[in-house]
């Protein structure tokens, strides 16, 4: 899986189908050599780096290394510069940190990172790790990069670890956790952008000469960009060309994005945002930076993506969810807002117990006096208005008729108007002597401190441990201003950011450890905290507000670039719709919402008899397709973006559940081909409702035939694998 070639001075490092190769330049310098498609060795370490020494280049003229002309694969701001993997500033003053290769360690494992979300294994053989020490002995700083391998996912993962072994303090500015440098390679770069309710459209534009970044600063990795990207060679499609993708396990401001330079080298960089961060680090501190996670496919985007969904699905998502079928949920939200008592919670309840739903959850409104958005945030005790026998009284009686009962918070924020807040107004993040500007009629708490994530601990656990919650809504609905801690000093207002976002994960960690049960869902309105960092604590994220069946089209599949469809909460709400108006029919709301967590977000007792009689239909079909959609391989056969229809398989064993939404209708339009994808062409497929059969070989290469029939209209085509 990885190893050292000792003579020339290279370190391979291999998944089933991959090599990642670099080596010491002079036994001095790690520079990148290959990442691709698995090669045996590499045959001259001189021809595979060309070291070219260029006019106007600042040459190490000692060892005739011209940083600015190699691959680097670790890269500080000294005679290197473009973009740096590193930067710090030292008590002199000075910004120059001079990297050299110091040390390596090879271990069976794969190590966790200390207060950080990180991709897992289950046992020491699943993975094997490097750690390649750097120094700079003028100032007793080492860095160690650290590469795990876990070859049955075809997946690397990078971090790096900083240590101060001096005697001045140091202040990191930038500690990307991967770079990796591409020579003479014409890419494209594939991103997902977008804003609130309209979360992780895919973008593509060719790699320019310069910088292309993407980035949040708001505090959470954000509705308008998602911390990953990818990397695809000019033409490369789903199922064809190669693909780099890079994701990062964090759910704070990030960075990411490449430098091309006119030498026709790519670097791609991702980690940490810079954006107003500054790290101290006195003598014998250390700091961790996050994981990225690195995927390569010979195979175009879809490889990629079912490699992403592999590991989060299996190796990122933990606990008792990981493996079992997720619930059928209906969510009171856009049936009541606000406006509801106990009997229009338990009549909602009732309803959807007939139907089939499995879980009851209740949302926004049930605490201190919340009877709008604009108090009671931090006052988590029940409502005793609306809810006479609180939070216990109506889980028992949610599960009394068969079913769990799941409860919705908003641990993060603080409402000037609340107890909390009377009580500890110093508890929100915030500037001395600058206006507290709210958003959503909400501060932020500062989870920095420890009196707040202690408070937020128990007042979370003492409704989890009092009630039969069996899963929680966990939402974060404004992005961060004034970000300044109390109890920080000047020098270490800076590192807030960061702190904040270790505090969540920190509360996460104790919630998770004591109600190993509860089935946790994040939301940030809507998609605004959808990472894979956000999953290793919360195995499903609800994908946007944006619950049109329609606009989540673009929505899904761009979350599908990087996330399954277990990951994704998708709901079948009222029309017209709330968000933006439009009619859809019953069927197509629903076979949307299936292609994700699947739900209802409105009040079945709206719905006419034969409404009601096709929910139940809807939520039988979904319970027969849940193993295949939530853990099988998903294929994305037509894309709204440009199809004007949108086709998605998923194949598990000897199921294949093929969706396909039309969106406009055409007046005589042609017939559009789907060709499935994952199918044993040598094998027979029947078709479970015609009953037809077909050669998979049929089915791959000259596919079936669909029309643009009316708009809005959707269908689903079940097939098993029958010899």
């Amino acid at each position: 899986m990885i190893k050292f070639d000792e003579k020339n001075r290279i370190f391979y490092l291999e998944t089933n189908n991959t090599s990642y190769i670099f080596g010491l330049l002079k036994d001095k310098h790690p520079v990148h050599i290959y990442w691709g498609s698995k090669i045996a060795e590499i045959s001259s370490f001189e021809d595979a780096v060309p070291v070219d020494v260029r006019a106007f280049c600042t040459v190490d003229e000692k060892n005739q290394i011209p940083e600015e002309t190699l691959t680097m694969e670790f890269a500080a701001l000294g005679t290197d510069v473009r973009t740096p993997s590193f930067h710090a500033f030292y008590e002199d003053g000075t910004g120059l940190s001079k990297l050299s290769y110091k040390s390596y360690k090879i271990f069976n494992g794969k190590p966790a990172l200390k207060g950080l979300p990180a991709i897992y294994t289950e046992s020491d053989s699943e993975a094997q790790t490097l750690e390649l020490e750097l120094a700079d002995d003028l100032k007793g700083l080492s860095i160690f990069v650290c590469y795990s391998v876990l070859p049955q996912y075809d997946v690397i993962t990078k971090s790096v670890r900083v240590k101060n072994n001096g005697n001045e303090k140091i202040k990191l500015s930038r500690v990307m956790s991967s770079t990796v440098d591409f020579r003479s390679e014409d890419f494209d770069f594939i991103h997902l952008a977008g804003a609130w309710a309209t979360e992780r459209h895919i973008s593509r534009e060719a790699v320019m000469t310069g910088i292309q970044m993407i980035d949040s600063k708001r505090g959470s990795s954000s509705h308008h960009h998602n911390p990953f990207f990818a990397l695809a060679s000019k033409g490369a499609d789903e199922e064809n060309g190669n693909v780099y993708g890079f994701s990062l396990m964090y759910s704070g401001n990030f960075v990411a994005g490449t430098e091309k330079t006119y030498y026709d080298i790519t670097r791609a960089f991702i980690g940490i945002n810079p954006f107003n961060f500054g790290w101290n680090l006195n003598p014998g501190d250390e700091f961790q930076s996050p994981e990225a996670v690195l995927v390569y496919s010979d195979r175009g985007i879809g490889k990629m993506s079912r490699l992403f969904h592999k590991v989060a699905r299996e190796r990122i998502c933990r606990g008792k969810y990981r493996d079992e079928m997720r619930p059928v949920l209906i969510n009171n939200w856009e049936a009541t807002y606000f406006e509801f008592t106990e009997s229009d919670i338990i009549s909602i309840a009732k309803k959807a117990k007939e139907a089939g739903v499995e879980l009851m959850v209740l949302d926004d409104g049930w605490f201190g006096k919340r009877d709008g958005g604009n108090s009671s945030l931090g006052d988590w005790v029940p409502y005793k208005e609306k809810l006479p026998d609180g939070i216990e009284g109506l889980a028992g009686k949610i599960e009394n008729m068969g079913m769990k009962f799941g409860l919705w918070f908003e641990p993060e924020m603080i409402s000037p108007d609340s107890d909390l807040y009377r009580a500890h107004p110093d508890w929100c993040l915030h500037v001395k002597g600058r206006e507290r500007t709210l958003g959503r009629n909400q501060l932020i708490l500062d989870f920095t401190r420890e009196d707040v994530r202690e408070y937020i601990k128990n007042a979370v656990c003492s409704i989890l441990s009092t009630a039969p919650v069996s899963y929680v809504k966990w939402d974060f609905n404004r992005n961060m201003s004034e970000v300044g801690s109390a109890l920080l000093d000047e020098e270490h207002q800076c590192e807030v950011y960061h702190r904040y976002v270790l505090g969540v994960y920190e509360v996460m960690e104790h919630i998770l450890k004591n109600h190993p049960d509860v089935l946790f869902e994040g939301c940030s309105g809507g998609g605004g905290r959808f990472d894979l960092g956000w999953l290793y604590y919360m195995p499903q994220i609800w994908t946007s507000d944006d619950s049109d069946a329609i606009e989540r089209l673009e929505i899904q599949e761009g979350t599908s670039m990087v996330y399954p469809a277990c990951t994704m909460g998708a709901h079948v709400s009222a029309v017209p719709n709330h968000q933006v108006g439009r009619n859809t029919p019953l069927n197509t709301r629903g076979l949307v919402a299936m292609s994700g967590q699947f739900g209802y977000e409105l009040d079945l007792a709206k719905l006419s008899d034969e409404e009601f009689e096709e929910v139940k239909e809807q939520i039988k079909l979904y319970k027969e397709i849940r193993e295949t959609v939530q853990h099988g391989e998903m294929y994305r056969l037509k894309s709204p973006q440009k199809d004007n229809c949108a086709a998605w398989e998923y194949v598990k064993d000897d199921d294949v559940v093929l969706f396909y939404h039309n969106i406009l209708a055409r007046a005589n339009s042609p017939y559009e081909r789907v060709k499935l994808c994952g199918l044993d062409e040598n094998a027979k497929y029947k078709d479970l409702e015609t009953g037809k059969i077909y050669g998979g070989d049929y089915l791959s290469k000259f596919g079936i035939y669909k029309t643009h029939g009316s708009e809005f209209t959707s269908e689903i085509i079940r097939f098993k694998k029958i010899q």
